[in-house]
């Protein structure tokens, strides 16, 4: 007896080369694998034209659904997803009108925030990334910003500065900021991998981590076990919010009726060196 090849999921994701979407990519992979789907995989670099290229080319390609994934959605995103005919979970981010499977962003800066202000540290500061980035950026910053006035801490501006998702960016940015406040004692990251520049930085001019220094990231990477100190950072659940999304998919696929569900996944805080 033929078996009847179930048809093909197109997952596109950011960057292949990341241990948070290699994780996310794991979660999607073993619910396809369970439920009998292809998985048609497209690594976009993080490139806006990259997004849109594969999205028009998915759209004619016949698939049974499509898993979304990218750091900024623009208006040109939205547009395109929107004419969308198959079925879509947009992952990693709260997009109206979509399904979607997305982190407790804001409530995990928080955490990270009180877990810093429990030090009881004059000088407070942060890196950032851009708020074009709802997640990773606006949502943690907020997240960060909203605890700091709720704990009646004022911010010098100069002890916040920007950063992209690499661990050099992190180093300059870290840099940055203790050029322009250099009595900082705290440092919030938006990222493990900023997290890791910081403390690479810190410990380059001699600063002592947490003694002089306190710096938490978010993300819970392997490399936060790794270096010395070890960072205090936020467990963000990568694997199961590509197998949530995997299912969420399926049921939409199977059911013929998407009822544009959001699911917001929790966070774990875990205590190392660092803070």
């Amino acid at each position: 007896q033929l078996q009847t090849v179930k048809p093909t999921i197109g997952v596109i994701i950011p960057k292949i080369n990341s241990e948070s979407i290699s994780r996310v990519i794991a979660g999607i992979s073993q619910v396809l694998n369970r439920e009998g789907y292809r998985m048609l995989l497209a690594d976009t670099e993080n490139s806006i034209e990259k997004e849109i290229q594969y999205l028009q080319s998915f759209k004619q390609d016949n698939l049974a659904g499509i898993i979304f994934s990218a750091t900024i959605i623009t208006k040109q995103h939205l547009e395109l997803l929107q004419s969308l005919t198959v079925p879509l979970v947009i992952l990693s981010q709260n997009v109206p009108e979509f399904s979607c499977v997305y982190h407790d962003d804001y409530g995990a800066a928080a955490a990270m925030t009180e877990k810093l202000i429990g030090l009881k540290r004059k000088n407070y500061g942060a890196v950032l990334v851009t708020s074009e980035d709802k997640a990773a950026g606006d949502a943690r910053c907020n997240g960060f910003m909203d605890t700091m006035k709720k704990n009646h801490i004022q911010l010098n501006d100069k002890a916040i500065t920007y950063s992209d998702f690499s661990l050099e960016s992190g180093y300059d940015a870290a840099e940055k900021l203790f050029s322009q406040a250099p009595d900082t004692e705290a440092v919030f990251c938006a990222t493990d991998t900023i997290a890791i520049g910081v403390i690479q930085y810190l410990k380059g001019i001699g600063k002592r981590i947490p003694e002089d220094v306190a710096v938490t990231g978010i993300g819970h990477s392997r490399m936060t076990e790794i270096i010395s100190p070890t960072v205090t950072t936020a467990h963000l659940f990568y694997k199961s919010t590509g197998s949530e999304g995997a299912d969420m998919l399926i049921k939409i696929i199977d059911s013929g009726i998407d009822m544009k569900n959001k699911l917001k996944m929790g966070f774990e805080v875990i205590q190392q060196e660092s803070c």
